[in-house]
């Protein structure tokens, strides 16, 4: 199926067909003592309040063009916090032509579409290491919409939003919708890649991986940052302060991690570097 961004398809009925995205992103942080890891997940906790994930969300329910019918949000103890939003179908002002391409969606700015129903989520996961001083926060957000636009359209805004270190990113088309003469349409719109809907400008700063089940209508992308500064994993203080082989010891530490959650296995200390050798 090859369609023009003018070009829309005529259906019998409303649009079936699901379109789930789920976002997981994290970030990591280097923690000494318990103060500091308890510290880092009061500072986490702070930033990534149920107020502050509303808020993202309903910016989220702008761009693609949903009206809020209820929100559910909670904060939890001793750390983490929830959003969930139902919404509904918003009115139809204007159809953007970007609708059915493949590029980065809108930053903060409305996009009113099309929308039967749908809901969005967000649940954060901040933990750490019980002996090597590693931290981590998780943030997982799930969108999921009926209707014409899709909810990668929201992704670049989700990026943005977050301080990431490692993205991973599922999108699936769930579902068939007809149209007109009773044919089945098990999707409503042309997709390579992800990452097509990620600007260039972020995609240079990750490694990426990208698997794509095309037939199935499965797509998945992984990012894990590419510069790697000490400073910015340190918390409350730089590496300055530290023995050169503290520097050492530590950077090892935070790239096993990242290299750990990239891969979604544990490595044993070292056999990343042997690897590369």
């Amino acid at each position: 199926m090859t369609l023009t961004p003018e070009q829309r398809i005529t259906l019998h009925g409303f649009n079936n067909l699901t379109k789930s995205l789920s976002f997981n992103m994290y970030d990591i942080c280097y923690t000494r003592t318990k103060e500091e890891r308890e510290a880092y997940i009061e500072y986490i906790d702070e930033q990534y309040n149920s107020d502050r994930l509303k808020r993202i969300l309903q910016t989220v329910t702008n761009i693609i063009g949903a009206h809020v019918l209820n929100i559910a949000q909670q904060d939890y103890v001793p750390q983490g916090a929830s959003v969930t939003i139902l919404v509904s179908e918003g009115p139809v002002v204007e159809v953007p032509t970007e609708s059915f391409e493949e590029s980065p969606g809108p930053l903060p700015e409305s996009v009113v579409m099309q929308l039967d129903k749908s809901h969005i989520t967000v649940h954060t996961y901040p933990e750490y290491h019980p002996d090597e001083g590693i931290s981590t926060f998780r943030a997982d957000i799930d969108v999921s919409t009926c209707g014409e636009i899709s909810p990668l359209k929201a992704l670049n805004y989700l990026i943005h939003s977050f301080d990431t270190d490692i993205m991973a990113i599922d999108y699936r088309v769930r579902g068939f919708t007809r149209d007109i003469h009773g044919h089945k349409l098990f999707i409503d719109h042309d997709i390579s890649s992800i990452q097509n809907y990620i600007p260039d400008q972020v995609k240079s700063q990750y490694d990426m991986i990208d698997v794509n089940v095309y037939q199935e209508h499965i797509f998945h992308t992984k990012c894990k940052l590419r510069q790697f500064d000490l400073n910015n994993y340190l918390f409350g203080y730089t590496k300055d302060k530290l023995k050169p082989e503290e520097v050492q010891e530590i950077t090892e530490r935070l790239k096993t991690e990242m290299d750990e959650i990239f891969y979604g296995t544990n490595i044993q200390r070292g056999s990343m570097d042997e690897d590369d050798e």
